[in-house]
């Protein structure tokens, strides 16, 4: 796995900052089911990729993020931008991210959420709609500039979100749900989900307080796994949310919650 620190590290930091922390704020919103504030930071995040390519393209990189004039109109210049075989990624830069920011800079502009007067009120199916083209276009933006494959650029995006949830307490030294009667299974998955990526099954049974750890890896981890809730590595030690088990997560822990 590449090392998160040094992930992106040839764009400038008054570039890469914001791109990072608009991506992590998107996740964040998104995992508490705040949608409108979710898809906000996805006309952020457009921003601070527009501006990154466009410097990637030319050869010089802009002093910090801004805004063009027309979004739609900038990104279709963009792509008449001449291909170059050498550049790494060159399709992509020139055309296929591009095209990806007219539509989520579109969701941020007239679906009821950049300004008043929208047909559609902020809401989950446009919030996961930004939540994935912002996850598959940082995960690209990895991709392009390390030369790794679309999977390990996939984890690297999901570990750069971890997820700031009210039911999770992050202690300094481990997390606890705060809910003492909620079920140990449902815990179990709760705090996968909090942390994206692979889980050591030792920091997951203490974070749970599982009776003993015989039965946790017995009653949650294997038994969940056969479910497919989750993904348990019985010779690394380790587990991992599943697709299945974040739908759980979101459906019947976190919306039966929300307030």
């Amino acid at each position: 796995m590449l090392d998160l620190s040094k992930v992106l590290a040839a764009i400038p930091p008054k570039l890469r900052d914001p791109l990072l922390h608009s991506y992590q704020e998107i996740g964040e919103n998104f995992a508490e089911r705040r949608w409108e504030p979710s898809e906000l930071n996805g006309g952020k995040f457009c921003e601070v990729v527009y501006t990154i390519i466009a410097g990637t393209l030319k050869d010089s990189y802009a002093s910090k993020p801004s805004k063009p004039g027309n979004m739609a109109t900038a990104c279709r210049d963009l792509e008449n931008t001449s291909a170059d075989p050498n550049r790494v990624g060159d399709r992509s830069l020139r055309i296929l991210i591009p095209r990806v920011l007219v539509a989520l800079y579109d969701i941020r502009s007239n679906r009821g959420v950049g300004h008043a007067g929208g047909d559609v009120n902020p809401n989950f199916m446009d919030a996961t709609v930004v939540y994935g083209m912002a996850s598959w276009t940082l995960a690209e933006l990895v991709r392009v500039f390390h030369g790794i494959s679309t999977q390990e650029a996939q984890e690297i995006a999901d570990v750069l979100v971890e997820r700031k949830l009210a039911l999770v307490w992050d202690t300094g030294q481990g997390k606890r749900v705060q809910d003492p009667k909620m079920d140990k299974g449902d815990q179990a998955l709760l705090l996968l989900h909090s942390k994206p990526g692979w889980v050591n099954e030792d920091d997951l049974f203490e974070w749970v307080e599982y009776s003993t750890k015989s039965m946790f890896r017995k009653n949650i981890l294997k038994d969940y796994h056969k479910e497919r809730l989750l993904e348990y590595d019985t010779k690394a030690q380790k587990a991992r949310i599943s697709p299945l088990g974040s739908k759980h997560v979101e459906e019947e822990i976190l919306k039966t919650r929300s307030r």
